[in-house]
């Protein structure tokens, strides 16, 4: 099973998108961020959104076979990865 790059909680943390790939997988990950304060991230109430397809074609243009939310823990983000894996 191909092992995928899914960055740190602190690039989901400001408000990043990911995207991702291997072979003809491809995912994307947003960000759902609440802030505590200006400066701060609430984590507990923020989370990530994982959706994935295969195909050649860019997200825009493809058709979603898979979405899930995660919370934005180190937990969640090992989740979401384990789970993007499973999908490949």
């Amino acid at each position: 099973m191909a092992e995928l790059f899914i960055p740190t909680l602190h690039t989901f943390a400001m408000n990043n998108i990911f995207t991702g790939s291997s072979g003809l997988f491809r995912f994307r990950a947003k960000p759902n961020v609440v802030m505590a304060t200006p400066k701060e991230v609430d984590f507990d109430q923020s989370s990530i959104h994982a959706e994935f397809w295969h195909g050649l074609f860019c997200y825009e243009k493809s058709t979603m076979e898979g979405e899930r939310t995660f919370p934005m823990t180190e937990e969640g983000r090992l989740a979401m990865k384990q789970w993007l894996e499973e999908n490949i």
